[in-house]
């Protein structure tokens, strides 16, 4: 029998220190050191779990590297600016943006490549990517590591990924959502359950006053982590200068009512605390939290807007229109597939949502104008 198994050591943590809050559950199961979904191989793709914008079509990280070269452009050209990409997947993103970024060699001298990545898998997919083009990148676990100086900041497909905490009323009022081990099941397969705190608790904290009225059995969600996280790029920007674009699939105006929980493996939906460490698991991501949170730290946002709507203000239209002027038929139809993707309605046009932050006296950036 193989105890060694993400699911054993959880097991273990649960009978030492009882039922895991959702957010602990989630970090453990993408980020534990050695079974972690995101430390042990590449999900990206379709050999893997899932597929992301910029594997889709290279018209997405083009757009996002001109939007960062006239982000640079407004921020005065200075001679270094650090170009950080948090949660960086295989690269694809980053090389596709310093390619078209490479319109201004300026711009091209002047960027020093960070990427905040944790996983020693990606970071050699990363690697692979970036060592063409000669981007000298550098690996960080954390965005504090990064060193001070103007900023241009990508996170596509990150906030996602980061752990949340749900609250769930019942008749007696709001508890938290746990993780508890299954009774029926035994130590060698060990199976898990969502229970709900006991006697009281932060549970009734993680809801807004306007939702605390909600019916019995709705379901709140909140991201500490991600707010922190829009905290720190707030201060950031607002003391070194810059601009952050944060493209999600999620929604605005406050928190909701719903279960946004979800977890995918091989392109479809699974059962989200079964084989933790072998699928992904995601949440819909709150813009407007995250927006409120960089302001605190001092930096100004803009949006959000609908992806569909920020990559036509960007161009993806006339790029798909260049991209067929030489291609061959098959590939037209293929590049017209993947502007339907990108922006349509039906697939991630509007669910996916781009929010932009930058420093004070910055304005609008490209793509973000009234």
């Amino acid at each position: 029998m193989n105890t060694d198994t993400l699911a054993h050591a959880l097991a273990r943590r649960i009978t030492l220190e009882g039922p895991l809050t959702v957010s602990a559950f989630m970090a453990e199961a993408l980020g534990h050191p050695r079974h972690g979904y995101y430390m042990k191989q590449d999900p990206f793709g379709t050999a893997g779990d899932f597929t992301t914008a910029p594997e889709i079509s290279q018209m997405f990280g083009e757009l996002i590297g001109l939007w960062c070269a006239d982000a640079w452009q407004r921020l005065g050209m200075p001679e270094t600016v650090h170009l950080i990409e948090l949660g960086p997947g295989r690269g694809t993103l980053m090389a596709d943006a310093l390619r078209a970024a490479s319109v201004l060699p300026a711009l091209r001298a002047a960027v020093r490549v960070h990427l905040v990545e944790t996983s020693p898998v990606l970071r050699e997919r990363q690697r692979v990517a970036l060592t063409p083009l000669l981007a000298q990148p550098l690996w960080h676990n954390s965005l504090d590591d990064i060193p001070p100086g103007p900023s241009l900041i990508i996170a596509n497909e990150f906030f996602d990924a980061l752990p949340i905490r749900q609250a769930q009323r019942t008749v007696q009022g709001w508890s938290e959502r746990l993780v508890d081990l299954d009774p029926d099941s035994g130590e060698d397969a060990p199976r898990f359950r969502f229970v709900l705190e006991r006697g009281g608790g932060p549970g009734r904290t993680l809801v807004p006053e306007s939702l605390r009225d909600s019916p019995v059995d709705s379901i709140i969600e909140q991201s500490p982590a991600s707010q922190a996280v829009a905290r720190l790029l707030g201060a950031r920007l607002a003391a070194q200068g810059g601009a952050a674009l944060i493209i999600d699939y999620g929604y605005d105006g406050g928190p909701v009512v719903g279960d946004t929980l979800q977890a995918l493996r091989k392109h479809a939906f699974a059962p989200v605390l079964e084989s933790p460490g072998d699928a992904d698991i995601t949440a819909h991501v709150d813009f407007a939290a995250l927006a409120a949170a960089a302001r605190a730290g001092g930096a100004q946002s803009h949006g959000p807007v609908t992806q569909g709507e920020l990559l036509t203000r960007l161009g993806v239209v006339q790029r798909a229109q260049a991209l067929k002027r030489s291609a061959t038929p098959k590939q037209a139809v293929d590049i017209d597939a993947a502007l339907e993707r990108l922006i349509g309605a039906q697939a991630m046009g509007t669910l996916f949502k781009g929010l932009a932050l930058t420093s004070p006296g910055f304005g609008p950036p490209a793509g973000f104008e009234p």
